[in-house]
C-alpha cells in the first residue's frame, strides 16, 4: 500500500491533535508528496523532545500498512538543542516539514518505532 502524502498526513495529524485539545501548529511546510516530517514537542517546562522519521530498518512493516513511523531523536533536551538539531536537518534536507506541539505531558499521537 502506498504511503499517504506528507501534506495529507500533516493536515490529518494536526486535526487529530487539535481535536484532542493538544495545541499544535505547522511550523514549516515541506515537499507535499514525500517531505520528511519532524515533530517538536515543547513541554513548557524548559525541556523539549524531537521525533523524526524512523530508520528504514524499522519501516518495512509500517510501509506495508501505508503508515508513517517515527523515532525519538532527542528527549528531555533544551528547546535550543532541538532547534539546533532542526537547523542541521534543514541544511541536509530543505524539503522537510516541522510540526510543533505544546504539551506539558508530551503527548504527540505518533506511531513510534521500537528498536
Amino acid at each position: 500500500m502506498p504511503r499517504l502524502r506528507s501534506d495529507f498526513w500533516v493536515s490529518a495529524h494536526l486535526r487529530r491533535l487539535n481535536d484532542g485539545a493538544i495545541p499544535a501548529v505547522l511550523r514549516r511546510r515541506g515537499a507535499a508528496e514525500a517531505g520528511a516530517i519532524f515533530v517538536k514537542i515543547d513541554r513548557l517546562d524548559g525541556s523539549a523532545d524531537l521525533y523524526g522519521p524512523a530508520p528504514q530498518s524499522l519501516m518495512a512493516e509500517a510501509e506495508d500498512l501505508g503508515e508513517r513511523r517515527f523515532t525519538a531523536l532527542l528527549t528531555g533536551a533544551t528547546p535550543l538543542d532541538v532547534e539546533e538539531k532542526l537547523a542541521r536537518e534543514i541544511r541536509f534536507d530543505s524539503d522537510l516539514w516541522i510540526v510543533e506541539i505544546d504539551d506539558r505531558e508530551g503527548r504527540h499521537g505518533l506511531d513510534v518505532a521500537k528498536e
